[in-house]
């Protein structure tokens, strides 16, 4: 893969699924409400559509399946009350904070750049220690358009001031690597559970995990 031919300065981390793996924890507990009140068994394949992005296609998909199409406030509301039961139990995933080290180590920018709102994301950044890690936070708040648009990748690199060919993306999902592709910056695409089935991006790079960082790419 052409890497592009300028040293990279910043690397700009996805949240969801990419730091911890919240999406693996939504699937569980989407599935298990839809079976429980409405009957309906979402299977993987239309889930991961959405993942990277809003649910909102999903909801469509599902409202056609049934006979009276679901209260999404009421549902979104069921969903959280049932996740923050879990949540102490979520995990940074295997390697993200070695890899985040090495990278403020060698003088890297970091940011995150996410579908998600800030609060959702701070939230989780304190919980774990790590919003000294990242002083630029992109969220959906942020722009009109949330990924796979390039807009919220856009505005990560504007903030960071560097160009998107000094900038590396890690993402999970399929949505997420479209996003980073489309606004020109080089993508690390770390799979997790609920989107190793994906076929992704040909110019993503796809790695097993964080252990697979391969830091060479920092000079190229």
């Amino acid at each position: 893969m052409k890497w592009g031919t300028r040293v990279k300065k910043a690397v700009i981390f996805d949240f969801d699924g990419t730091i911890i793996d919240t999406e693996s924890a939504w699937f569980d507990i989407y599935q298990e409400i839809l079976k429980e009140q409405h009957g309906f068994n979402l299977t993987l394949e239309e889930f991961v559509k959405v993942v990277g992005s809003t649910d909102g296609a999903l909801f469509d998909f599902i409202d056609q399946s049934l006979e009276v199409p679901m209260d999404r406030t009421i549902f979104h509301d069921q969903v959280n009350l049932r996740f923050e039961t879990i949540r102490e139990q979520l995990a940074l995933r295997d390697g993200f904070l070695d890899t985040v080290k090495q990278l403020k180590q060698r003088g890297m920018l970091l940011a995150v750049a996410s579908s998600s709102r800030l609060t959702w994301i701070e939230g989780f950044l304190k919980q774990y220690g790590l919003l000294e890690y990242f002083p630029i936070i992109v969220s959906a708040e942020d722009v009109e358009e949330v990924k796979p648009n390039p807009a919220i990748y856009n505005v990560a690199l504007e903030r960071l001031g560097v160009t998107a060919d000094e900038a590396i993306a890690v993402e999970d999902s399929y949505n997420g690597s479209i996003a980073a592709i489309s606004a020109g910056v080089h993508c690390l695409i770390i799979p997790n559970d609920v989107t190793r089935s994906l076929s992704f991006h040909e110019k993503g790079q796809l790695i097993g995990s964080f252990a697979d960082f391969d830091y060479a790419l920092l000079e190229k």
